[in-house]
């Protein structure tokens, strides 16, 4: 059973950067795609970014794209995003996940495990 633990969210102004990582154990994710949701009270969980399981392919929302930076290091099990130029409409709380998969998909009930999340507040 993959765990997935994730840090590095926080309190930033508009404008700032933050670093998420996620940190995989209880099984090895180098052969699966890992990605970035977002949710925030109300709606519903909302692609972020996803990596291929070699790092070789990522994808974006266009909401982050240009600002958002995803990337994974297989010897670690961890996945990165990096968020820069941060907008009060990126507060949410963010979720890793694992896909079962090489590949990545922009649909959340495709993906099999989740993180607990991390709070990222942009505040203006």
């Amino acid at each position: 059973q993959v765990q997935l633990v994730e840090s590095g969210g926080g309190l930033v102004q508009a404008g700032g950067s933050l670093r998420l990582s996620c940190a995989a154990s209880g099984g090895t994710v180098s052969n699966y795609a890992m990605g970035w949701f977002r949710q925030v009270p109300g709606k519903e969980r909302e692609y972020v970014s996803a990596i291929t399981w070699s790092g070789g392919t990522t994808n974006y929302a266009d909401s982050v794209k240009g600002r958002f930076t995803i990337s994974r290091d297989n010897n670690k099990n961890t996945v990165y995003l990096q968020m820069n130029n941060l907008k009060p409409e990126d507060t949410a709380v963010y979720y890793c996940s694992v896909r079962l998969s090489l590949w990545p998909h922009m649909n959340p009930a495709e993906w099999s495990y989740w993180g607990q999340g991390t709070q990222v507040t942009v505040s203006s």
